[in-house]
């Protein structure tokens, strides 16, 4: 177990907004909103990473852009340059879609070879990387060598949903990725988060970055919590 302070905890959220409708303006609270309740990141999309790093100037949030959101289903190629324009345009940290179609096949070097080329990347810009498998589709065995591929490759995170599919994240699958993919590969949790106790046991399971749109009521219900019972820090 370890000792989380409630600034700990808001350091664990990736604060998103991926709707394909968003706005300037949502952009502008999102960002607004990560500063006031100091969140490790906003999770945008790619097309928006200039605006958002603009708004984020000056403080320890990063802007995280989503490459190949959400299907993943582009080349190699493609996703390399979306990653390098988005690392262009200002984005601090690369979350990029698996191929599926080729996960599905059992084409594991195809695999590992867009892993290695966008892990590259981002290390080359000296960014976080993070690899979305989507875990509602995937066998447990494939979630594994999805595991043991970035064990080898070493992302900086392994992530278990975009939040687009059929499902998103479960405490059993956070568990099966820790278990799997070495202790220099961190577990990012994302998809269908929205409350304290499911927060709170992805944290239990061994996330160490969490992907949600509700960021806030969450820190807010676990700051109630932590006041109720006059304790300045969680044990998890």
């Amino acid at each position: 177990m370890s000792r989380w302070t409630l600034d700990d905890l808001s350091r664990l959220v990736d604060h998103t907004n991926l709707h394909a409708d968003a706005t300037e303006a949502d952009m502008v609270k999102l960002c607004d909103e990560a500063k006031r309740y100091h969140f490790k990141m906003v999770a945008i999309n790619q097309a928006q990473a200039r605006f958002c790093s603009k708004q984020l100037a000056g403080t320890d949030i990063h802007t995280g852009a989503a490459i190949a959101f959400p299907l993943g289903q582009t080349t190699i190629a493609a996703k390399v340059f979306e990653t390098r324009d988005a690392l262009a345009n200002g984005a601090n940290e690369i979350d990029y879609v698996v191929n599926l179609t080729q996960v599905k096949e059992g084409n594991w070097e195809y695999v590992a070879d867009e892993m290695r080329q966008i892990v590259a990347a981002c290390d080359e810009a000296g960014v976080p990387s993070k690899v979305i498998f989507e875990n509602c589709y995937l066998t447990d065995e494939e979630k594994i060598r999805l595991c043991e591929i970035a064990r080898e490759v070493k992302p900086t995170f392994v992530k278990t949903s975009t939040g687009f599919g059929t499902g998103g994240a479960t405490v059993e699958d956070v568990a099966l990725m820790v278990a799997h993919v070495g202790e220099e590969v961190q577990v990012k949790a994302a998809g269908g988060i929205r409350d304290a106790d499911t927060f709170l046991a992805m944290v239990r399971a061994g996330a160490r970055r969490i992907g949600c749109s509700a960021g806030i009521p969450i820190i807010e219900e676990i700051a109630r919590r932590m006041e109720a019972a006059g304790v300045d820090a969680l044990e998890l």
